[in-house]
């Protein structure tokens, strides 16, 4: 490690003045042409974790369901998971040190970290289908050369097949084979096991209209196609030949706007489904015989899938702890008939994914979706081996469920929401009960709800606990909102504060959609009154 050198380098990746960025779940974000510097000084990083863990660490450029013209980075932990916190932190720091203390932040961090600094390190890279990103990538290859690290550049991936490979070539290939074409193989081979179980017969369940987003979804899903396609048909729309990357498409699109994207041919009842622009995302949709659009977002996926999993372990007879991780924001419904229908145990954690995948992760089989359609189901180890050894020992009817369980363990990519991973899981599902979409929908009915933002002086103001849907400051602020929730029926909101800008984000769900907007506007008027709101009072319309 030569300080010289990397100060040279540096020089080259230099900071712009006065740029300040923090690192979060989803790593850095901002517009391409300010991130050079970053993506340097994340491979820098991405060494010295490597070192620290002895492990192989992949660093991802994308910036997801962003804008094209933003890109972003994040790391990637031995285990395929999210980067740990106490790195977040370095990572924060590294990236806003000046041009001159680069070194010496990078010593700080390997006495903090205690990393060996003879440690050998390896770092796998992969990148979005945006402009920016193979530049980008590059500067991040520049910084994990500087520092001696060896790479391995995979070039085009969606987010979920890194993740994918970290956890591959750290578990000396137990998990899967560490290349594009494993990761297909790995997947398909579950699926089309799984959908020979069904009972549905012809294609009557079997083809689909998938949304890309013009991102490198697109790309994948058309290659890994000829490995899965006696199980199912795709008809792939935005697949990036000529729309912008997420612009009026993708899961984040369908869902803020309730609305079929751009450039999608949709015809009454057909399954629709809507991957992001890195595809760690999925949200389903239809239009039915009226042309009224139904979206199925997060919530009802996890509902179908834990309500699956329970059926088939209640078939072998196994008491393995299922649970079904949520936060706040999920509907109260799918809430009341995962615990009062389906007898599945639900809980809540603050915002965020890795929030959701911590919790989950205490369960032998824990299930988490956020509604915007990210999500995973995580097997433990211990269950999973329980359940591939009642696979080749139960007789019959039970030894049929449990190599079906057995199946959605491979077919899942238990190291991140997999937007590919998990519609193959909810297309097997679907044909295997030989439900309808509409059917699937018609589960339980969302209650009507109403998100709003409320401008403040100080975002910091307001704390909140229990799963932030009890506010603890300001004073009389929770009084007052549960003043409110009493006037409505089948009725719930709460406040949170903004994790990147000074506003306060408000949350209702009632009987009615005029419930659930009147509620809503009366807790914003709570909050500008009571949490220090500036500029215009919050008024009714939205």
């Amino acid at each position: 490690m030569d300080p010289e050198a990397v100060r040279k380098y540096s020089a080259l990746h230099a900071k712009p003045d006065g740029l300040v960025l923090q690192y979060g779940t989803a790593g850095f974000r901002t517009k391409a042409e300010r991130l050079d510097h970053v993506m340097f000084r994340m491979g820098l990083l991405a060494v010295l974790r490597s070192k620290q863990t002895k492990s192989t660490i992949g660093v991802m450029v994308t910036a997801s369901h962003n804008p094209e013209e933003d890109n972003g980075v994040k790391l990637v932990d031995p285990l395929g998971e999210m980067l740990a916190p106490s790195w977040e932190e370095h990572a924060t720091c590294l990236a806003n040190a000046e041009e001159r203390d680069v070194w010496r932040v990078l010593m700080d961090i390997s006495e903090k970290a205690a990393v060996n600094l003879q440690q050998e390190a390896f770092v796998v890279i992969g990148r979005d289908t945006r402009p920016s990103s193979e530049r980008l990538s590059q500067s991040v290859i520049d910084g994990v050369t500087v520092l001696g690290g060896q790479f391995h550049d995979y070039g085009l991936l969606t987010t979920p097949q890194l993740h994918y490979m970290v956890y591959c070539r750290n578990s000396s290939g137990r998990y899967g084979e560490a290349t594009v074409d494993g990761y297909y193989q790995k997947l398909s081979t579950a699926f089309v096991e799984l959908t020979k179980q069904a009972f549905c017969g012809g294609n009557e369940y079997r083809s689909l209209k998938v949304d890309c987003a013009n991102g490198v979804g697109a790309l994948k899903l058309r290659e890994m196609e000829p490995y899965f396609s006696q199980g199912l048909s795709v008809q792939l729309f935005n697949d990036g030949t000529k729309g912008k990357l997420n612009h009026l498409c993708g899961a984040d699109f369908v869902k803020s706007h309730q609305r079929p994207p751009q450039g999608m041919e949709m015809k009454s009842s057909e399954r629709c489904c809507s991957f992001d622009g890195d595809a760690d995302r999925i949200v389903y949709y239809y239009s039915d015989t009226d042309g009224h659009f139904h979206l199925i977002d997060g919530d009802k996926i996890a509902t179908l899938i834990s309500s699956f999993l329970k059926e088939l372990l209640v078939e072998i007879g196994e008491s393995l702890n299922i649970g079904v991780v949520q936060t706040a924001y999920a509907n109260g419904s799918s809430t009341r008939y995962l615990e009062e229908v389906m007898k599945v145990p639900v809980y809540c954690t603050k915002t965020g994914v890795k929030h959701l995948h911590h919790k989950a992760q205490e369960f032998d089989v824990g299930v988490y979706f956020e509604a915007n359609g990210h999500g995973t189901v995580l097997f433990s180890k211990a269950a999973e081996m329980k359940i591939k050894q009642l696979a080749k020992e139960l007789e019959d009817k039970k030894r049929k469920a449990a190599q079906m369980l057995a199946n959605v363990i491979d077919l899942f990519n238990q190291a991140a929401g997999d937007a590919i991973s998990d519609m193959l899981v909810i297309e097997a599902i679907l044909a295997l009960k030989g439900l309808t979409v509409q059917e699937w929908d018609a589960l339980y009915t969302d209650l009507p709800n109403r998100q709003l933002k409320v401008k403040v002086a100080d975002r910091q103001v307001i704390s909140t606990t229990d799963a932030e849907r009890q506010a603890v400051t300001p004073p009389g602020l929770q009084e007052a909102i549960n003043d409110l929730v009493k006037k409505y029926k089948l009725s719930r909101a709460f406040v949170r504060p903004s994790g990147t800008e000074d506003v306060v984000r408000v949350y209702a769900e009632a009987d009615s959609q005029e419930s659930a907007d009147s509620l809503a506007h009366e807790v914003s008027l709570a909050v500008f009154q009571l949490a220090g709101g500036v500029g215009e009072r919050p008024h009714p319309g939205f």
